[in-house]
């Protein structure tokens, strides 16, 4: 009876630890695009606070923090292409900055850029891997198989005397 009790229950641990784990996605806020692009193109007004709150708020926690960003998980689109991680600047940079790595080549999201937004990335140099600059001032690097696009900007000074 005891021995039957026992395989009881590691069958039903056993259950447990094979049965699928449910994992509920979150859902993307509408404004994502129009807020997190916007602020990608150098379109709006870059507040690292504000954008850490509105990750923060939208997708949870960052799941890491280091080179001075806060760096956050999500499965979003924007320009029609995949969108991964997004990171914002923390107080330690003399730079304000909001960056995402895209999943797609520099190439593939200049071209999605310039069909959906409008503005276009400008190849630096006649290099293997430029750095592709728009006129806001967005910057499309490489990023292994991917792309890295940010804005970044230098801090205010705070008022003076």
């Amino acid at each position: 009876m005891r021995l039957a009790g026992i395989a009881a229950g590691l069958l039903a641990s056993a259950v447990s630890v094979c049965a699928p784990t449910v994992v509920h996605a979150q859902t993307l806020p509408s404004t994502f695009a129009p807020t997190i692009g916007s602020a990608l193109l150098c379109r709006s007004a870059l507040d690292n606070a504000y954008f850490y709150s509105y990750l923060t708020t939208s997708f949870g926690p960052a799941y890491k923090h280091e080179g001075g960003a806060y760096w956050f998980r999500l499965d979003a689109t924007l320009w029609g292409k995949a969108v991964k991680e997004v990171m914002v600047s923390d107080d330690t940079s003399p730079l304000v900055f909001v960056a995402a790595v895209a999943d797609s080549k520099p190439e593939e999201l200049e071209e999605a850029i310039r069909a959906s937004a409008g503005i276009r990335h400008r190849a630096v140099d006649a290099s293997a891997f430029p750095l592709r600059i728009s006129n806001p001032g967005s910057v499309i690097a490489y990023q292994n198989n991917k792309s890295k696009i940010y804005c970044a900007r230098y801090k205010p000074l705070p008022p003076g005397p």
